[in-house]
């Protein structure tokens, strides 16, 4: 299979020369990221983008218009929404022939959806072509009918696209001009890589049973296929193996900390465990209560291993992992604090707080460090200092976990959601403050999108980053909390993990 798909990669590399013009490589770089095989030919990819930005297009094909703007917009290549003037009448409103363009509507609503900060025009776009799509529902023809729902539910760039790769494998022999070079190199490159990721994941259960028997936390949720997957959000390349597991198992021991703080300890056994992460010495195990040294000890072993391995490849930089861990205790400690004094914070103060106990800065940090070279000591430095596309994620994960929590009527312990904080704050109904928690969510979405378009050294980071948001949704939407609720997840886990593609 391998020698077979090594093949396939090479016929490829040819279709880069050989497809004409900018219209050929832009449906081809397309079909290579909705295949899920983009990450084989990255380079390749980028020097066709740089050359379709600097080409000159004058397509009044909506379809295309818009799938140039989104393939440059998702790369981090600034497009301004004025492409889609020439789509408008001279009152500023969509054409009425462009509602008989279904591909095209399709789209435009994917392409609006990598809107920054105001943009109406894209945003009028989303409604625009929102609207006749769902009108056209029952008229459209498999696979574009599948494309539409789907992206009506969660549009393309909010998707995560390993569970959108699947879908498309399935439908792709049926799109007009379809490449068999590039489905079948889809469907062997999706079977081999989960192979390695269902190694990944026994590795990852035998490593939770010995650790889980040595802290005898009875406490604590068996959740190691669900810590696993988020890294494998954040990076499903066979190469970032060692960051990918690095990453789930510290996923593994925040959710250990999460668990002890919010559901177990006392107020004065979160201020121990504080203390001794700050020291992180074994000499602080003497601060802490029996049932609490084991685990203590097993961090610190833990993370000196995983500084080893790092170390094997060159990587040092075990230490920023380290310090962010201790972050992590300092913000637990906090909304333990807030629980034990019984305080209702502003909404403002809520989500400040709640980005950091979601864990997305310590995981960002962690995901990125373990990557090693492929993520220079600039990226580090910028990740550590929580940017804003961090905040951003954090605020995404953090606000969908609270409404989920909010909707099935379980607060995080005994601590009030955001969207309790919101109501009790404003005097306002339970709708109308997790209508404004979707606009946060929203807003999160569009500072992830601006992000894209800074300092291009930070691309590789923002994009990882990126990805780790596009979990949120298979977790906690429609008020739903996978994480929680594991059967939730079993569906998609055994699709990416376990059940390959027929060939």
């Amino acid at each position: 299979m391998k020698v077979r798909a090594l093949k396939l990669k090479e016929e490829v590399l040819k279709l880069f020369t050989s497809c004409n013009g900018v219209v050929g490589k832009m449906l081809l770089v397309d079909a290579l990221q909705h295949l899920g095989i983009d990450h084989n030919f990255e380079s390749q990819i980028d020097g066709v983008l740089s050359e379709i930005l600097n080409s000159e297009f004058s397509n009044s094909s909506l379809h295309e218009v818009a799938l140039r703007f989104r393939l440059l917009r998702e790369h981090g290549h600034w497009v301004s929404p004025d492409v889609f003037k020439k789509f408008k009448d001279e009152d500023g409103n969509f054409k009425l022939n462009t509602t008989n363009e279904p591909r095209g509507l399709l789209s435009l609503y994917n392409a609006a959806h990598l809107l920054i900060h105001g943009e109406p025009a894209l945003e009028e776009a989303i409604t625009f072509a929102g609207n006749h799509l769902e009108s056209m529902m029952g008229s459209l023809k498999s696979p574009l009918a599948e494309q539409v729902k789907r992206s009506l539910h969660l549009p393309l760039p909010r998707t995560y696209r390993r569970v959108e790769a699947v879908h498309y494998i399935s439908e792709y022999h049926e799109e007009d001009g379809h490449n068999a070079i590039l489905l079948e190199l889809a469907k062997l490159d999706f079977n081999l890589l989960q192979h390695v990721h269902l190694n990944e994941l026994k590795a990852m259960t035998e490593w939770w049973k010995e650790l889980s028997g040595s802290i005898e936390l009875s406490y604590v949720r068996d959740r190691v296929v669900e810590n696993y997957f988020w890294s494998f959000a954040a990076h499903h390349e066979e190469c970032f193996g060692l960051a990918r597991m690095i990453f789930a198992k510290i996923n593994v021991l925040l959710t250990i900390m999460d668990d002890t703080y919010d559901e177990h300890a006392t107020i004065e056994e979160c201020r121990m465990l504080n203390e001794a992460a700050q020291r992180w010495d074994e000499s602080a195990i003497s601060l802490l209560p029996e049932y609490l040294k084991r685990f203590y000890t097993e961090l610190l072993r833990n993370i000196k291993e995983m500084g080893d391995e790092m170390a094997i490849t060159g990587n040092y930089e075990i230490a920023y992992i380290k310090k962010q861990l201790q972050k992590q205790f300092s913000y637990y400690l906090q909304e333990a604090e807030w629980a034990y004094q019984n305080h209702k914070p502003s909404f403002d103060d809520k989500v400040k707080l709640g980005v950091m106990t979601v864990a997305v800065p310590t995981i960002s940090v962690c995901g990125l460090v373990a990557m090693g070279d492929a993520m220079p000591k600039e990226v580090i430095e910028w990740v550590f200092g929580v940017p804003d596309a961090v905040i951003a994620g954090g605020k995404i994960y953090r606000l969908m976990n609270d409404i989920s929590a909010f909707t099935r009527g379980k607060s995080k312990g005994d601590a009030p959601t955001s969207v309790e904080c919101y109501m009790s704050e404003h005097g306002v109904t339970s709708e109308v403050a997790i209508s404004k928690i979707e606009s946060v969510i929203e807003d999160g979405w569009r500072s992830l999108n601006q992000a894209r378009f800074g300092n291009r050294v930070l691309l590789p980071a923002v994009q990882r980053i990126i990805n780790f948001a596009l979990s949120s949704p298979l977790y906690y939407g429609g008020g739903h909390d996978a994480f929680r609720s594991s059967s939730r997840l079993r569906k998609t886990m055994e699709t990416l993990f376990v059940k390959p593609i027929p060939i």
